[in-house]
């Protein structure tokens, strides 16, 4: 379905939830510099803004100030230190987000070659359930899916059945 070698199940199931409960053409703060995905949505009929790259730990304009009907954060507040602040500063009604679930089997992520790509937070789905609740967000819709790989070793065979990501559709509490 995808030119590259993108994640190509992640994306279509990612797609498919955005879709299911919020269908194109809508607005959206996509939060991240543009990416693979935020293409994709542009491609399949939304209106997609991306924040520019600034450190929405410590600024949080971009968020505050948008215009769109939906916020999307596809594995974004790992990264963060305090996701909670991000959380608490979108003006949008609805939220799309995605998180890497803790792995027991599996160590937090740091990249060798870039020292900004690394997980700060590492969640199990509770804990970013807690999170999303603690911030003014009320959980509407919500799945796990598993990521394979094609490698060999006992990771790989686990993550054929453990779940890997956590989706979530939200709308801001009353």
């Amino acid at each position: 379905m995808y030119e590259h070698h993108y994640p190509e199940k992640r994306f279509n199931l990612t797609l498919k939830f955005l879709k299911q409960h919020q269908a194109p053409p809508q607005s959206i703060l996509d939060l991240g510099v543009e990416n693979p995905f935020s293409k994709i949505m542009q491609e399949q009929g939304y209106n997609v803004t991306n924040t520019s790259g600034t450190d929405l730990d410590n600024d949080q304009t971009e968020i505050i100030t948008s215009k769109a009907q939906i916020t999307t954060a596809f594995e974004i507040f790992e990264h963060l230190l305090s996701p909670y602040e991000v959380l608490k500063s979108i003006q949008t009604p609805y939220l799309f987000a995605s998180i890497p679930l803790k792995l027991w089997f599996a160590k937090a992520y740091q990249s060798k070659a870039d020292p900004r790509d690394r997980h700060f937070h590492e969640f199990e789905d509770w804990q970013f359930d807690w999170l999303l609740e603690k911030s003014g967000w009320k959980i509407v819709d919500h799945t796990k899916f598993t990521n394979p790989v094609n490698k060999i070793g006992i990771r790989p065979i686990l993550r054929q059945f453990t779940p890997r990501y956590y989706l979530v559709y939200c709308e801001k509490a009353d």
